[in-house]
């Protein structure tokens, strides 16, 4: 098991700033309002690199001014790690997931919920329902039933116009978005914009996928507007990327050729952090419909000499 986080860490860099200061709504996975400051300085990506990715992921959140900043106390939390498969490079890492629940259950969370219709294969073999399981967070795996999942209209979507939500997801105050980024087959890649379809039903999620879908553009930029679309209802509090080691072909499954950044990418703005992942294998936001389309509704900053990058080794 990780340390414990003792007072020094968790306030080093932590100013007292409220939750109505911060702009963080009770109401599920959403955030309202302009990027907050923090002390003297605005940050919008913090990344955190080192060998150490529990200690990253804590330096990466500290720099954003601390977890109590987006988990108020008895805060339900929903978490979404990704875990469609456990080859090397593909999954959130065991101790990301740590350092997150630990975090919250410091902020005082009343629960950690990690939300998921994944199969428990997936979480056993990442061993991720272990650490869960040690850090007293919930493993809330929600049967492939459609009344588990609640219809939501999209009425500005372009190409998606009503996903199925799963239901739990609005029992929460906050939303912990934990992606990997990596390579994916269809659109080149994933990130925090794509992962929001772990929490939208399968069989809504098929329709991304045009009949008879080929990797050829048209059909590429269907399934991005409607990734793009799907993230107008999902807005979540913050997003902590596992940039740490992750597949640049052969995604999102695996098993491909994998690359060792070793970072911890954060932050709350999608389309920035989603842009900046991209630069770490040698991608350009431009050339990613999803971010473009996320981008055009509005969603986020694409142009990252437009935003605050903090970075730092641990």
């Amino acid at each position: 098991m990780g340390h414990k986080i003792n007072r020094r860490e968790f306030f080093k860099k932590s100013t007292k700033i409220g939750v109505t200061a911060l702009g963080v709504s009770m109401l599920p996975g959403v955030v309202k309002g302009p990027l907050p400051v923090y002390g003297q300085e605005k940050v919008d990506i913090a990344v955190a690199m080192g060998e150490n990715y529990y200690e990253n992921t804590l330096s990466a959140v500290e720099l954003l001014g601390g977890i109590k900043k987006f988990v108020p106390k008895d805060a339900k939390v929903a978490i979404l790690p990704n875990v469609q498969r456990w080859h090397p490079g593909t999954f959130t890492k065991a101790e990301i997931v740590r350092a997150v629940v630990k975090m919250c259950m410091e902020a005082g969370a009343k629960e950690v919920n990690c939300l998921s219709w994944l199969e428990m294969d997936n979480w056993e073999a990442t061993k991720l329902d272990v650490v869960l399981k040690e850090e007293g967070a919930n493993l809330r795996l929600i049967a492939g039933e459609e009344a588990n999942f609640k219809p939501v209209k999209i009425a500005a979507g372009k190409s998606l116009k009503e996903a199925m939500i799963v239901k739990e997801f609005y029992n929460n105050d906050v939303f912990i978005n934990m992606p990997i980024t990596k390579d994916h087959a269809g659109n080149k890649f994933t990130g925090t914009l794509k992962n929001h379809m772990g929490l939208n039903y399968r069989v809504n999620n098929r329709t991304f996928h045009k009949e008879g879908w080929q990797t050829v553009p048209s059909d590429i930029q269907f399934l991005d507007q409607c990734i793009a679309d799907l993230n107008m209802i999902i807005k979540p509090t913050l997003n902590i990327v596992d940039a740490t080691e992750f597949i640049i072909t052969n995604g999102p499954m695996g098993p491909g050729k994998v690359t060792k950044p070793q970072k911890i990418v954060a932050g709350l703005d999608r389309v920035a952090v989603d842009s900046y992942c991209c630069t770490l294998w040698g991608l350009k936001a431009e050339d990613i419909f999803t971010i473009k389309a996320a981008y055009a509704h509005g969603l986020g900053q694409m142009d990252l000499s437009k935003v605050n990058v903090k970075e730092v080794s641990v």
